[in-house]
């Protein structure tokens, strides 16, 4: 990590919510096909409909993406950590933005890489499937099926933390107090996306989505504090961490 420059990192994080507000919303088809996609890894006592709203918004045959919050470093005449959120109900539309913001940054450096925690078996595959799903085309930087193992520049500080050791699973929250960086406190985590997502009236709803936002960017600005411990660079300040809207 300390050949690859500050200044090159995109770290990125997204929240995601199942595609319904719950089993009972879906057709017969779909959740016949959720059953089948469960039925190994069910929990003894639990239905598939009870299922359905506990793990439904990981998957992404069965749930979107809701947030896209994407950071990175400046120097001026100190380090800042500026963060952009992509988020809505319309799933095509963030996924667009989120591509087309990227687009520039490769017209301006393209040594740049994407960086986060857990993104190499989380993020970065969801986001390439939720693409696919809305018709959109997979970026050559995104398509890392058809790269090389030392062409996949990714710095995801849950693989950095695993030191070779893949029975290891540790939380970015987890992490962050390990390395003693401050983890913001907020009114939600990720368990309670989902839920919070499909809650309430529509105003309810996107009051909701700026709370997701909010809780989204919060952990690029912990991941990016912990890339720069890994650096040996102290964390950035509060005050020099810029939220572009």
């Amino acid at each position: 990590m300390h050949n690859i420059r500050t200044e090159d990192l995109i770290i990125i994080d997204i929240e995601t919510a199942s595609e319904n507000a719950s089993f009972d919303k879906m057709n017969h088809e779909w959740q016949k096909l959720w059953e089948e996609k469960t039925f190994k890894i069910l929990p003894d006592g639990i239905s598939a409909a009870e299922f359905y709203s506990a793990r439904a918004g990981v998957m992404a045959e069965f749930s979107k993406i809701v947030c896209i919050s994407m950071g990175y470093f400046n120097k001026e005449q100190n380090l800042h950590l500026r963060v952009k959120s992509f988020y809505g109900h319309n799933e095509k539309k963030i996924l667009e933005d989120f591509i087309s913001t990227l687009n520039k940054i490769e017209t301006i450096n393209n040594k740049w890489c994407f960086a986060g925690h857990n993104i190499k078996e989380f993020d970065i595959p969801f986001i390439c499937r939720r693409l696919l799903i809305n018709n959109l085309t997979i970026p050559r930087y995104l398509d890392f099926q058809n790269m090389k193992p030392w062409e996949t520049n990714i710095v995801d500080t849950f693989q950095y933390w695993r030191f070779g050791d893949y029975k290891n699973f540790t939380s970015l929250k987890l992490l962050a107090a390990a390395m003693g960086i401050p983890s913001p406190k907020d009114d939600i985590d990720g368990s309670m996306v989902g839920e919070l997502y499909w809650k309430g009236t529509e105003e309810e709803r996107n009051n909701a989505l700026k709370r997701i936002a909010v809780y989204c960017q919060k952990d690029v600005v912990t991941t990016g504090n912990i890339i720069l411990r890994f650096k040996n660079i102290p964390p950035i300040p509060l005050e020099d961490v810029d939220i572009i809207n």
